[in-house]
């Protein structure tokens, strides 16, 4: 009963997750399908239905050129249905399309030329990464962003700052060559960075001075009850008056700012993941559809602009996980016409289905694993 608890507690909370994560989730499906729906529409590719969600269609229209447009019922994706595709995952339909008039064939999917293939498949998650830039930069425009100096204000005793030689009044200049101009900056590295030596540059008293520090891992407990494992220097930054400012970007440079927010979530995303291949990383930080609803509806109580830029973040982690090169994502896909450029022609109908039908294994076991995570993380709440 006690292992049940928590998720009773969160069948209860259950509308408060749920509609934050749908608004989250649509934002980012949308654009990620009208990605390959606006690059298709270009390459003369004749689409069928658009849709937010799976399943049976709740709502929708036709357009004026014959695209159903619908909102469906398991609202857990999207899909975009070619002509010549037998269903929403874009498995060609040979005998219909073989049965097709030459002139409706050459509006499918598969009747283009590799290159015009391999645009429409990654036009989905480089709308992905465009949606974040546009999201980062417009809070960053409209709203600016806080700046605190990263200079040293505190120290405590016995952590990894003290043991580098940290200094009260040190301002930290740049971290294993990455430039840190703010407090900020410098605990988003050190906080993916645990056990890792970093070599953090310093300027003290009028001259620079390169320290070795390897944060410490730390338990910590969010504003939401959630305990996560981060690293940690141990020291404060200075709230004095000259160390705090609020910046605002005029749409060219907040354009920049967006795009560099973009990158280092790429960024820790790949250290991260390569952290959990040598065991420096555990995978109880991976979670699935429960985690990222739960999440939505602890910023919601933040306010519209926290789960904006949730979206942005989320957008980013989908863009990136349908460009690994697993058969049934686009990276798999994009693979695929890798090795036909490489070849000169497609690879066999069966080795293309031996590779979906892994893929197919591989994106369950991921899903099945990550919400196990999920569960057992609502249990310990």
């Amino acid at each position: 009963m006690d292992f049940l608890a928590p998720l009773g507690h969160f069948g209860s909370s259950t509308l408060g997750y749920l509609i934050p994560f749908l608004f989250v989730l649509t934002i980012v499906v949308f654009f990620h399908e009208l990605g390959h729906f606006l690059v298709a529409r270009w390459c003369g590719v004749r689409v069928k239905a658009f849709s937010i969600g799976f399943g049976p269609e709740l709502i929708g229209f036709n357009d004026r050129r014959g695209t159903r447009w619908k909102i469906s019922a398991i609202p857990l994706g999207g899909y975009v249905k070619f002509l010549g595709d037998e269903d929403a995952a874009s498995t060609p339909s040979r005998t219909a399309i073989d049965a097709m008039p030459e002139e409706d064939r050459k509006d499918t999917f598969f009747a283009k030329n590799v290159w015009q293939r391999a645009a429409i498949v990654a036009a989905g998650p480089i709308a992905n990464f465009i949606l974040a830039i546009l999201i980062f930069a417009g809070i960053f425009t409209i709203y600016g962003r806080e700046v605190t100096s990263a200079r040293v204000d505190q120290i405590v005793a016995g952590g990894a700052a003290e043991a580098a030689g940290f200094q009260v009044g040190d301002l930290v200049l740049s971290i294993d060559g990455s430039p840190i101009s703010s407090f900020n900056d410098l605990q988003r590295i050190v906080s993916a960075s645990a056990d890792q030596p970093l070599s953090i540059r310093v300027e003290r008293a009028g001259s620079e001075v390169t320290l070795e520090a390897t944060p410490q891992r730390r338990e910590v407990t969010d504003r939401f009850g959630n305990v996560h494992k981060i690293g940690q220097l141990g020291l404060s930054r200075s709230a004095a008056g000259g160390d705090v400012k609020l910046e605002r970007f005029s749409p060219p440079q907040a354009i920049w700012q967006g795009a560099k927010e973009t990158w280092f979530i790429v960024e820790r995303t790949f250290d991260y993941i390569g952290g959990i291949f040598t065991g420096r990383e555990s995978t109880e930080e991976l979670g699935g559809p429960i985690r990222v609803a739960q999440v939505s509806g602890q910023v919601a109580t933040l306010g519209l602009v926290a789960l904006i830029n949730l979206a942005a973040i989320l957008s980013v982690s989908i863009g990136l996980l349908n460009l690994f090169p697993v058969p049934m994502l686009d990276g798999g896909h994009l693979l695929f016409y890798l090795f036909e450029i490489i070849r000169g022609r497609p690879l066999s109908e069966r080795a293309q289905d031996i590779g979906f039908r892994i893929g197919l294994a591989a994106v369950l076991m991921l899903m099945i694993f990550t919400t196990w995570n999920d569960i057992i993380h609502l249990s310990s709440l």
